[in-house]
């Protein structure tokens, strides 16, 4: 008989599932729906010496979270319907109904009472349609939104590219490198150095694009790698804490979000496994906040909670009132949105000649994502 069928360690991992990849769609809602929970925890106040300051800092990987969650996404949306045409359609008339509601809402008025984000008519129409001031002055308002459109814009490239090429697999380690390089080379840090916030996320968008083949493939992490993940998760996230928590503000934003990208890769996992195992409704609760996330997103910093800080009600029961305020209105935004953005693609196609609407849309949340 063979040995290693006594041998303890080996029975131990054999009860082990394997890591299965589908399991990132299976439950992408719901990783969509802790990712927002996690954002609006991250712009909630704190004092710097809170004990939880560290870890509240750390909800800031729920954006890292969307992108590779948009990124894998993105592969299924394309290997299913290579158009570019159908792919630019669906992913600008999934965002903007609801962009430039929200946008309108909060920079007409803004202008109007000169709170400084438009100096101008032109500047207004900019930062309205596209969020200019982003590009031009990384002006964070609503920075997701564009830096989400610029990276649908390369996608169908990129998978392109490694579809043909499945070496190019390897560029989003070409593009840690660039965030290296826009932060300590001279020149490049002066031309495109206020935009550190969206370069350091690019490489974990590419990263989910190449996944989103392994997750189509239904292919499987073997269990023994368990633990290796349950040990990346834990020094990732363990470092990110004591950063934030001991050392905020006296390192490069950057670094951290370099540390973001495995962090983000093993979070995913580990929620997985959590969302096994969760009751029902609080499965089905995230999962709602996942599809609502990118209208959640829009509204809850500019239009909810600005006017709860203020009364200082408390870390936590600030957050309970953000969320249960937010949600709804949310909700209403989403299927406004959907009504119109469903109107508009029907159309599209009806000119284009094709008759065929395309069932489902890729959740862009916060941000296809």
């Amino acid at each position: 008989m063979d040995r290693a069928h006594h041998n303890p360690l080996t029975a131990f991992l054999r009860r082990i599932p394997d890591i299965e990849l589908a399991n990132i769609s299976r439950y992408r809602g719901e990783l969509m729906g802790a990712a927002m929970l996690f954002i609006i925890l991250f712009h909630i106040g704190l004092s710097r010496g809170d004990p939880f300051y560290g870890l509240r800092r750390c909800g800031n990987v729920g954006v890292d979270i969307f992108l590779f969650l948009s990124g894998v996404g993105l592969w299924y949306s394309w290997t299913k319907c290579p158009s570019a045409r159908l792919f630019f359609t669906k992913r600008y008339l999934r965002i903007y109904p609801a962009w430039l509601l929200m946008a309108s809402l909060y920079y007409i008025p803004d202008y109007l009472c000169g709170g400084g984000h438009s100096t101008s008519i032109i500047d207004l129409i900019g930062d309205i349609t596209v969020n200019w001031d982003f590009w031009l002055h990384d002006e964070l308002t609503f920075w997701y939104v564009p830096a989400i459109m610029m990276l649908y814009t390369f996608a169908p490239a990129y998978i392109t590219l490694v579809r043909r090429y499945p070496m190019y697999r390897w560029l989003p380690l070409l593009m840690v490198v660039w965030c290296v390089m826009v932060q300590w080379v001279l020149p490049i840090n002066a031309a495109v150095g206020h935009l550190e916030i969206f370069w350091s996320r690019v490489p974990i968008f590419f990263i989910g694009i190449n996944m989103g083949q392994y997750v189509q493939e239904r292919r499987c992490i073997d269990s023994s790698a368990v633990w290796l993940l349950l040990l990346t998760f834990t020094v990732t996230f363990g470092t990110c804490l004591y950063l934030e928590q001991e050392r905020h503000g006296q390192f490069p934003l950057f670094v951290e979000r370099m540390l973001y990208i495995p962090f983000t890769l093993t979070a995913v996992l580990v929620l997985n496994r959590v969302f096994r195992r969760t009751p029902r409704w609080f499965n089905t609760f995230c999962k709602f906040v996942g599809a609502v996330s990118l209208e959640a997103y829009l509204i809850h910093i500019h239009f909810v909670l600005r006017y709860v800080e203020p009364h200082h009600l408390g870390y936590w029961p600030t957050f309970a009132v953000t969320v249960a305020v937010t949600m709804p209105l949310a909700w209403l935004l989403h299927k406004a949105s959907s009504a119109v953005s469903d109107r508009l693609l029907a159309v599209a196609m009806r000119h284009s000649g094709d008759g065929t609407l395309p069932h489902g849309r890729d959740n862009v949340s916060a941000k296809d994502n």
